[in-house]
């Protein structure tokens, strides 16, 4: 069993709560605020049911607390300036930062990168009514969208020229895809005159007719910086572009009109860069995954047509005269051993069967065998002509018997002796009883020597 230290554990959380939570967002209410001398900012974000520790270095506060002067935004590379936020205990606001450990106090707590307050209230209710508004018009609606093509190669970026938002889309599309043109047009993204600009801008791109996809862009900030993505000419020359629009405004949870208008939204806009082009990397691999795959193929051609040209060789010389004269000359050399082997067998046969007949020929024909088929010869002829003559007196007395029968049988035999047969001359056949015929029927008397017609009366 290990027993770990509490430097051991503290130490495998830290690594776990840091890999896991590189960098995020948390939404809450400033609660326990403290403002040491040292100018960091310690307090605890809630939502109510559960508290974040939070410390925001003074290093990363906007301005530094430097009273006014210009300052870089630690995440968008923006220069901005004025006073930092002034925190507040029950302020509604956002963090983005990463997690870490103080292993002192063995507690885990946000280190935050950037705050900002969370939404204005008239804003909100501003961009809600607009966002009302162009859904009706039916600007969101997803069948009208266009689809973004991939790996494009001319991309018109309509962000502000020096802007931290434009270095990090180049910088990204720099190792990404296998090269692109890419025209910047220009414009505010930010202030009173931004939404006249960007609307004039994507104007600007769909009458060039010359880019095959629009990357409208800019880095986070507050719901009043982003305010020109929300306003109705930006959505209007969105909605009439007839050049796919990919919006990449702000951050994670900075969601614009711009964005619902826009045929695509990514989060940032390096994101915009990753969305359009694929790293080279998995280029190349697809390229090597290609070529070894060609090769596989052409591999496997050749070894196809390799056999096939081996099955073709063979069926060729099996084909060939030469090769054909010499098959049949091997053919017609075994079957003439064939045939003398089988006319040698036939003939010994042959020889075999002469020798037993004439053996048994004579045998059946010797002087002594003929002297005894004489005498039995004699023998049979004698009991024939016996058998004969008893066989000939034998039918002879049948024969009589017959005659004798068919004598007595003979229906007119009768008739020598005085009798005649009488049939009906209407049915011909012969009378035995008087009910049979009834007066004025004619009838046949058949006597010896012919016959006689008669009728039949009652008297």
């Amino acid at each position: 069993m290990k027993i770990f230290s509490v430097t051991d554990i503290t130490r495998a959380v830290k690594d776990v709560l840091e890999t896991e939570f590189p960098f995020i967002w948390v939404r809450g209410q400033v609660t326990n605020l403290a403002r040491p001398a040292s100018g960091h900012i310690y307090f605890t974000l809630t939502d109510g049911d559960a508290g974040l520790s939070v410390v925001w270095f003074k290093g990363n506060q906007r301005n530094g607390g430097n009273g006014g002067e210009e300052s870089v935004n630690p995440l968008t590379g923006e220069i901005e300036s004025g006073a930092p936020l002034e925190l507040e205990d029950g302020m509604e606001i956002l963090c983005a930062g990463h997690m870490n450990v103080y292993p002192p106090r063995g507690t885990y707590q946000l280190v935050a990168e950037l705050v900002q307050e969370q939404g204005v209230g008239d804003l909100k209710l501003a961009f809600e009514a607009m966002k009302r508004k162009l859904s009706e018009k039916g600007y969101f609606a997803e069948d009208r969208k266009m689809d973004i093509p991939r790996s494009p190669k001319r991309v018109a970026v309509v962000t502000a020229a020096t802007g931290a938002a434009v270095r990090d889309f180049l910088k990204i599309a720099e190792t990404r895809g296998t090269g692109a043109e890419i025209r910047i047009y220009p414009t505010l993204v930010q202030g009173d005159a931004a939404p006249a600009q960007i609307a004039q801008a994507l104007d600007a791109v769909s009458d060039d007719g010359w880019a095959e996809v629009t990357v409208l862009i800019r880095g986070g900030g507050s719901l009043e910086d982003l305010w020109a993505f929300n306003t109705e000419p930006v959505a209007d020359s969105i909605f009439r572009s007839t050049v796919p629009v990919l919006c990449g405004v702000g951050h994670e949870v900075d969601v614009s009109i711009a964005d619902y208008v826009a045929d695509k939204r990514v989060a940032t806009p390096s994101h915009a860069a990753q969305e359009l082009w694929p790293r080279r990397e998995i280029l190349m691999q697809t390229v090597d995954e290609m070529d070894s795959s060609l090769t596989r193929s052409f591999e496997n051609f050749l070894t196809m047509r390799y056999s096939r040209l081996e099955t073709l060789q063979k069926g060729l010389s099996w084909l060939s005269p030469a090769q054909r004269v010499e098959r049949l000359l091997l053919s017609f050399e075994e079957e003439g051993e064939r045939l003398n082997r089988a006319a040698g067998k036939f003939l010994k046969t042959k020889f075999d069967t002469v020798e037993a007949l004439g053996s048994r020929l004579s045998f059946a024909f010797g002087e002594e065998r003929i002297e005894r088929r004489e005498q039995d010869l004699a023998g049979l002829q004698r009991r024939l002509a016996r058998a004969a003559d008893i066989f000939l007196k034998d039918k002879q007395s049948e024969c009589e018997t017959a005659s004798n029968s068919l004598r007595m049988l003979d229906p007119e035999s009768p008739l020598e002796r005085g009798y005649s047969l009488v049939t009906i001359e209407k049915s011909g056949t012969f009378l035995r009883s008087p009910d049979e015929v009834e007066d004025g029927d004619s009838i046949r008397l058949r006597v010896k020597s012919g016959e006689v017609r008669a009728k039949v009366t009652s008297e």
